[in-house]
């Protein structure tokens, strides 16, 4: 029997901003988030990672991977760099339209995805962004959450795109760090809501993350 994947998407600005101590507190709550989800056997089982990052060219730095085969790649940022969201949401369509195998009423159907956006400023390529935002809302997201790190960050921008935003007022490890096991929080509850046909409700956030309305 084919195991049905969950395919989870973090989509990373590294634009210069991040440069120093942020991109190294996302490293580490990056360790922190695989450290959580391996002590899930269900998580073991079935979640594929693919880790995109944007600044002024979008790479691929994680291949979709079974959780069990990941191996995290420091993510590193240029010294200077623009932030193209836009671009970055286009690699991600993209990589669910080759990548993800939704059917119905198909048990050897993907679960669906869940998308993960992390940046500490407002998109550059504002057309690109703009244009993209009905075709991220067309792929079969289970949950988009984006997070709007530190008090440059435009969440307003991100509302456009998804309803789920929250917001990091600090950027420093253990915040980072907290972001990212609620994202592995997250990922498990889906799952789990997911297998049992109930629609996926977020776990509650710890303190330093803050809901936006």
């Amino acid at each position: 029997m084919t195991t049905r994947r969950l395919a989870v998407y973090l989509l990373l600005d590294t634009s210069g901003s991040m440069r120093g101590e942020p991109i190294e507190s996302v490293n580490i709550g990056l360790r922190a988030m695989m450290s959580s989800l391996r002590q899930n056997p269900h998580a073991l089982d079935s979640v594929y990672l693919s880790i995109v990052t944007f600044d002024s060219l979008i790479k691929e730095v994680l291949p979709l991977t079974a959780l069990k085969q990941t191996v995290l790649p420091d993510i590193i940022c240029p010294e200077s760099g623009a932030t193209f969201l836009g671009e970055g949401l286009e690699r991600i369509a993209q990589k669910v339209d080759s990548e993800v195998n939704i059917r119905q009423d198909d048990s050897e159907s993907d679960w669906k995805p869940l998308l993960f956006i992390m940046t500490d400023g407002k998109p550059s390529d504002t057309l690109a962004y703009s244009e993209v935002i009905p075709e991220i809302k067309r792929r079969p997201f289970a949950k988009i959450i984006a997070c709007a790190a530190g008090p440059k960050a435009d969440a307003t921008a991100l509302k456009r795109l998804t309803d789920t935003v929250v917001s990091l007022d600090t950027m420093d490890s253990s915040t980072f760090s907290g972001f990212f096991q609620w994202v592995s929080a997250t990922v498990t509850a889906n799952q789990e809501q997911g297998a049992q046909g109930t629609k996926v409700a977020l776990p509650p956030p710890p303190a330093e993350i803050n809901i936006v309305f």
